[in-house]
C-alpha cells in the first residue's frame, strides 16, 4: 500500500509540474506575442514608399501568426501570413530613421495573396515578409529578434 501511495505523490507530482509548465508557456506566448505587435505597430512607417496604399493591417496572433494586409486606393488588397514556427532570422535595411525589416523564413512559407488586382489575382509563396519601419535603434531590433526567436522556440514545444 505505501508503494501505491508513494507512485501516486509522483504520479500527481508530475501532473501538477505539467500543468503549470503548460500555463507558463502561455504566458510566455501572451507577453512575446504583445510585445512584438506592440514594436512592429510603433515603428511602422505609415508614410509608405508606395502613395497608393491606402491603410493597413498589422497582427500577430497568440497562436504564432503573423499577418500583414495593405489596401491600395484602386480596391487591390495584398495579403501576407506566415506561422512564427517558420521563423528563421531578420534583417534591416536602411537607417536608424526608416528602413525595410525582412523576416525570414526557413523556406517559402510565407503565403502571399492579392485581391481585386487588374493584372490578375496572385496566390503564391515566399521566403521572406518585408515591414517599412522608422525610427527604430539597434537595440531594438535585437530585441525584436530575441523576442521572436524565444516565441519561435515556445511554439515549436507547444506544437510538439
Amino acid at each position: 500500500m505505501k508503494k501505491f501511495t508513494l507512485n501516486l505523490k509522483i504520479g500527481l507530482g508530475v501532473m501538477l509540474c505539467g500543468i503549470f509548465m503548460a500555463f507558463s508557456l502561455g504566458i510566455g506566448l501572451a507577453e512575446e506575442t504583445a510585445f512584438i505587435q506592440k514594436m512592429l505597430k510603433e515603428h511602422y512607417n505609415e508614410a509608405p514608399v508606395n502613395p497608393a496604399i491606402k491603410r493597413y493591417e498589422l497582427n500577430v496572433t497568440n497562436t504564432g501568426f503573423c499577418r500583414y494586409k495593405r489596401f491600395f486606393t484602386s480596391g487591390k488588397v495584398e495579403y501576407f501570413s506566415f506561422n512564427l514556427v517558420k521563423f528563421k532570422d531578420l534583417d534591416y535595411y536602411g537607417t536608424d530613421k526608416k528602413g525595410e525589416l525582412y523576416l525570414r523564413t526557413k523556406g517559402d512559407d510565407v503565403i502571399v495573396q492579392t485581391y481585386n488586382d487588374k493584372k490578375g489575382d496572385v496566390d503564391s509563396m515566399a521566403s521572406y515578409l518585408s515591414i517599412p519601419l522608422k525610427n527604430i535603434e539597434p537595440q531594438d531590433l535585437s530585441d525584436l529578434l530575441e523576442k521572436l526567436t524565444k516565441m519561435n522556440a515556445q511554439l515549436v514545444l507547444v506544437q510538439k
